[in-house]
């Protein structure tokens, strides 16, 4: 039996850093994307397109006849440093659909002098789609990465969004060198917030390896799933799914859980990133055979 979801990292109590988000001083930002989509005739394409500083997008690519874009998020820096901002916004409108991934994983070096942030705004019309399903992010050596998220979506529109953290290189070879990482992600619908999932990892403060964190595991998974057809039916086929993948990799531990609306969440610690990738891939091929009869996402980046 596949047991309940791991705990998340604990969430920051009283007197402990705001979450990101807001401007760092008067510095504009490192990079800011801006994409916006909408059917025409029997595919999605861009109808808005906006890059400045260090965040392109490559042209996109049809995976199969759906008409559903796959676009790949370009950081042409190579990574991450101290006192970096990014902001990316993503608006589908009604009937849109899309694949959103990275051109590569997303790493984060020494930030001595302030965190590198990173801000993420999605809007979704009704009956939108969105995978969003970046390559891992890596946290390198004293690095502090904010991560912020926020989803507006119609009750009627579709979110799976994913995301592999795993500790980079250090000269010493020891695992969690990093100073903090956090991604907290917030989805809106009708004006008001129905999901909030905050992970805060700390190594400095807290023993992530030890129990309610990783628990001798270095790498973690996470995939959130909003979606009105997600029903107690889908939840015990992921649940059976993620049983198996226990079964078959060795040091894999996972879970699901529901939400307050239609939707799911999966947890997974793991030994690798290719293992945690390669699970939520498998869940992402799992619902869309229940719900558009298309295959497992291959993610093409060129």
């Amino acid at each position: 039996m596949t047991a309940a979801a791991p705990a998340a990292p604990r969430a920051p109590g009283p007197g402990a850093p705001a979450p990101p988000g807001g401007p760092v001083g008067e510095r504009g930002p490192t990079g800011r994307l801006e994409l916006a989509l909408a059917p025409r005739g029997e595919r999605t394409v861009a109808v808005h397109r906006y890059h400045t500083g260090a965040l392109r997008v490559l042209r996109p690519h049809y995976l199969d006849g759906t008409g559903q874009p796959c676009f790949a998020v370009v950081n042409p820096g190579g990574g991450l440093l101290g006192g970096d901002r990014y902001e990316l916004q993503v608006v589908l409108a009604a009937g849109a659909t899309a694949l959103l991934t990275t051109q590569s994983a997303t790493k984060v070096y020494r930030t001595p002098a302030a965190p590198a942030r990173q801000d993420v705004r999605i809007e979704l019309g009704p009956g939108a789609v969105l995978e969003h399903l970046p390559d891992q992010l890596i946290a390198y050596q004293d690095a502090d990465y904010l991560q912020r998220t926020t989803v507006v979506m119609d009750p009627t529109a579709s979110l799976v969004a994913g995301e592999v953290v795993t500790p980079g290189w250090a000269p010493d070879g020891g695992s969690f060198r990093y100073r903090r990482v956090v991604l907290r992600t917030e989805v809106v619908m009708a004006g008001r917030p129905v999901v909030l999932d905050n992970l805060w990892l700390r190594p400095g403060a807290d023993d992530v390896d030890g129990i309610g964190f990783l628990e001798g595991r270095s790498h973690l998974g996470s995939l959130l799933v909003v979606d009105h057809r997600a029903d107690a039916a889908l939840l015990d086929r992921v649940h059976a799914l993620l049983a198996a993948a226990e079964e078959r990799v060795p040091g894999l531990r996972c879970g699901v859980s529901a939400l307050p609306v239609p939707g799911l969440v999966v947890r997974a610690l793991g030994p690798g990133s290719d293992e945690l990738g390669a699970l939520l891939l498998d869940v992402c091929a799992l619902l869309r055979s229940q719900w558009t009869g298309q295959a497992r996402p291959a993610l093409r980046k060129y």
